[in-house]
């Protein structure tokens, strides 16, 4: 297990977030990133979440609404991770894949493409 602190982990989030060409990046509407240091029991390898409505499913009646939210989870991640490389590796991975949720990708077009 990697050890990093919180700070250190969202900074690893943030530039994986940079690393999101501005050509899709400027098509994310109405969309939240956070950190949280463990998910929901039960769901303890759970690396990242996406809860919201896809850019795909929305219509007129998308209006007003909570931002959707992706949280990607730092407990799973450095569990996982035996180095900072890894631990950058998995973190963009997990970025990419909850971000292709908001744009209405499923978990098997994603696997298939590498994101599993």
């Amino acid at each position: 297990m990697l050890e990093m602190s919180r700070e250190e982990f969202e900074e690893l989030v943030g530039e994986a977030l940079d690393r999101i060409p501005a050509e899709l990046t400027r098509l994310m509407d109405n969309v939240a990133v956070f950190v949280e240091d463990e998910p929901e029991p039960g769901d303890e390898e759970l690396l990242g979440l996406y809860e919201g409505t896809p850019l795909t499913e929305r219509g007129e009646w998308y209006a007003g609404v909570l931002p959707d939210r992706i949280t990607v989870y730092r407990g799973p991640t450095l569990r996982m991770c035996a180095t900072r490389e890894e631990a950058v590796a998995e973190t963009e991975t997990t970025v990419v894949h909850e971000i292709a949720h908001h744009f209405g990708i499923d978990d098997a077009r994603l696997h298939a493409l590498g994101y599993g």
